[in-house]
């Protein structure tokens, strides 16, 4: 079968992937194109369309400064899916293009299924029509989402979290402790992991707010983790905290520091299955946050809270994001033995409604059926 994904960010890249090898152990004849990553690229042994560094934008203000990208990479996208005709296309997350793109692809008699639901139940509700109306099924990873699909009276498709299988294949390939700390040269201190976002715009707003905490944690090593897709250059800042940057080692910093200054979005879930306390931290630039707290209809913007539908880990949003309000907050998460327990009841809690392992097993079966069906 001939299978056409598109992905525009990391986490859709890894997920695509990861889906990639289970419909390649059960459909030997699958040939992929796509629109992603390095990860994407290694699981089918071909390149990207487009690659995902010239897809990722952020926030209302980029995607507008950029919009003469993305214009270019819908006109190709499309004229690529048109020579390859694909059996079924895969659209990834990444809904201000996937929308689109689903809505061309119904009008081109093509088969389009939706993995990782766009936010709705966030904002964009009206958005629950055109999944309705261009999308042949929808797969889902976070489990209310049923229920919300369920009350408009849409059968969508919960196929468990992909970063619990995603997380699995990789902890036997991470380093020791020992070695972590040898590798990068650090202290042997415990350590504080510092993920500030994987974007230029979200790193540059919050990295520094994130390292003025530093004189407070004598006793402890800061690590920050270092973003591919950010010039080396960049990170030499750290120099002036003396704080090192590691890199493709997000998944060890994890699992061997004591507390985390974590950056809103995916890294705040894994970051739970790690079992790492954390604060999460989020603040974009005022036009964003101004449009999106006018949008936006949730009670929590970190993944651990709005699974379980409670405030479990510390949020801390635009404003509030401070130095003395995270320098607060990692006190209690190193040293009250409460807060800890209480973070560990909720990561038990959450993990248990994620699914189990297998997701991408379990969507590449249905995404299979689905190209049989479409090609015959």
């Amino acid at each position: 079968m001939r299978y056409y994904f598109i992905s525009g960010e990391a986490s859709g890249d890894l997920h695509a992937a990861n889906c990639m090898r289970e419909i390649l152990k059960r459909d030997k004849d699958a040939v992929f194109a796509f629109t992603g990553g390095d990860e994407m690229q290694n699981a089918s042994g071909t390149s990207a369309s487009i690659h995902i560094r010239e897809m990722n934008f952020m926030g209302f203000v980029d995607v507008l400064k950029n919009l003469g990208t993305i214009k270019k990479n819908f006109k190709k996208v499309k004229a690529d899916i048109l020579q390859f005709k694909p059996d079924l296309l895969v659209l990834v997350d990444y809904p201000g293009f996937n929308l689109r793109m689903a809505k061309w692809a119904f009008e081109q008699g093509i088969k389009a299924d939706y993995y990782i639901s766009p936010t709705v139940w966030a904002w964009k509700e009206g958005r629950v029509e055109e999944i309705r109306k261009y999308v042949n099924k929808l797969f889902v990873i976070l489990p209310f989402e049923e229920a919300f699909y369920a009350k408009h009276h849409l059968k969508v498709h919960f196929v468990g979290h992909p970063l619990l299988d995603a997380i699995k294949q990789k902890l036997p390939l991470l380093k020791s402790k020992e070695e972590f700390t040898a590798v990068n040269q650090l202290s042997g201190k415990p350590i504080v992991a510092v993920l500030p976002g994987s974007r230029m715009q979200e790193v540059d707003r919050m990295m520094e707010l994130m390292l003025k905490v530093i004189p407070e944690f004598p006793d402890y090593e800061f690590v920050v983790a270092a973003s591919n897709s950010i010039s080396k250059d960049y990170y030499k800042k750290l120099e002036t905290y003396k704080v090192k940057a590691v890199y493709n080692q997000t998944y060890e910093l994890m699992k061997y520091a004591s507390a985390g200054i974590i950056k809103s979005g995916t890294s705040t879930l894994e970051s739970a299955l790690f079992k790492l306390p954390q604060v999460v931290c989020y603040k974009a630039g005022s036009l964003s946050f101004a449009i999106g707290k006018r949008l936006v209809n949730v009670k929590y913007i970190a993944l651990p809270n709005l699974i379980l539908d409670r405030a479990l880990v510390k949020e801390l949003i635009q404003n509030d994001l401070t130095p003395t309000n995270i320098s607060d907050e990692l006190k209690l998460l190193l040293h009250d033995a409460k807060r800890k327990a209480e973070l560990n009841q909720g990561y038990e809690e959450l993990f248990k409604l994620l699914g189990g392992e297998g997701a991408s097993e379990r969507l590449a079966v249905q995404l299979i059926a689905d190209a049989k069906n479409n090609h015959a």
